[in-house]
């Protein structure tokens, strides 16, 4: 069996790579994580082969923890009703109590669900499920998933099915799920978040998905230097990088409708083409992009530190920056203040 994770970079072809190993004569299962990438993939899928083949089964990772994991081993047993996205209440419970998973109604905390399968010792039902049902698995924005959820992603790969999990490292921006102090430091470090794969007998591939096909060599650049991450070019292609420190060209880029703006949060409420930093992401058709800056994260991108940021503003930079295929606009929020409503 082949077991295989893909660190990619922004914009080198995730989807595509997914897709292409799909075929009819194989059974194979689909996981990601967003509502978006779910319909991303579906729309890719059926572009592929002209309808969703029987063979192939797409899930949200929800789906795929309720639906396929837990309801068709353990509802009966456990008495449940669908999930809680709710946080559970702050109650000191032994791990196999009941109560510490699942609520009044009957619902399981979402963010438990993983944990409560493998006390309850339902891993092995699940990794024979995925062998009656599956000959691959194949595992879409492997970064976003977080706690507990991230422990069993690695348990279930032990199934006798190849598995391929694609993600990019620093466009963690969101979590699966959080539980405490559950895997909370997991995305700070990124030779040790090799190290669980590799621990898990997974191999660690950097090279298939490690250049970009969306960002040129002036955008790679500008990531590489400001935000210290690797990323390369497909394309020897040189676009424009500009400081915005007019207010006539902050002006100018405000009432452009081909230039969407990228705001750190709250972008609606500048009356302008925009988006937020961290919701950009899986978005792949703008051209140019302006990138609006706080006061400290301008002073840092001026001064060349902006790769000191916290992980999270970081990697939700890298989301901002890697959306363009064209040029990139820097600007700092103080000039699109009068905008703000």
């Amino acid at each position: 069996m082949d077991k295989r994770v893909i660190f990619a970079v922004a914009g080198s072809g995730k989807t595509t790579h997914l897709i292409s190993q799909l075929s009819l004569d194989r059974r194979a299962l689909l996981i990601t994580y967003t509502e978006n990438n779910y319909r991303h993939l579906r729309n890719s899928i059926i572009k592929k082969f002209g309808l969703l083949p029987p063979n192939i089964a797409l899930m949200t990772y929800f789906g795929f923890l309720h639906a396929f994991c837990f309801r068709p081993i353990g509802q009966m047993q456990f008495s449940t009703r669908g999930l809680n996205f709710k946080r559970p209440p702050d109650l000191r419970l032994p791990l196999n109590n009941m109560a510490r998973y699942r609520d009044s109604k009957g619902r399981l905390y979402h963010n438990r669900l993983a944990k409560l399968i493998e006390i309850k010792g339902l891993l092995p039902a699940v990794r024979t499920r995925i062998e009656r049902f599956y000959d691959a698995v194949y595992v879409d924005e492997v970064q976003d998933f977080a706690g507990h959820d991230f422990n069993l992603l690695l348990e279930v790969s032990a199934a006798q099915a190849d598995m391929l999990f694609v993600g990019d490292f620093y466009q963690h921006t969101f979590d699966t799920s959080r539980d405490g102090s559950v895997n909370r430091t997991l995305h700070d470090d990124l030779g040790r978040y090799e190290k669980k794969f590799r621990d898990a007998g997974i191999t660690v591939d950097k090279q298939t998905l490690s250049k970009s096909w969306r960002c040129g060599t002036t955008v790679c650049e500008l990531i590489r230097v400001h935000l210290q991450i690797d990323i390369g070019a497909h394309e020897d292609r040189a676009t424009e990088i500009v400081n915005v420190d007019t207010q006539t060209l902050a002006d100018q880029l405000h009432a452009d409708q081909s230039v969407v703006k990228l705001f750190y949060e709250q972008h609606y409420k500048y009356g302008c083409y925009s988006q937020n930093w961290g919701a950009s992401k899986g978005q792949d058709h703008y051209q140019d992009v302006c990138v609006i800056l706080g006061a400290k994260a301008w002073k840092q991108y001026l001064s060349g530190t902006l790769h000191e940021s916290v992980a999270q503003t970081r990697n939700k930079l890298y989301v901002a920056f890697s959306r363009a295929r064209g040029s990139v606009y820097v600007a700092p929020d103080k000039l699109f203040k009068a905008y703000k409503i």
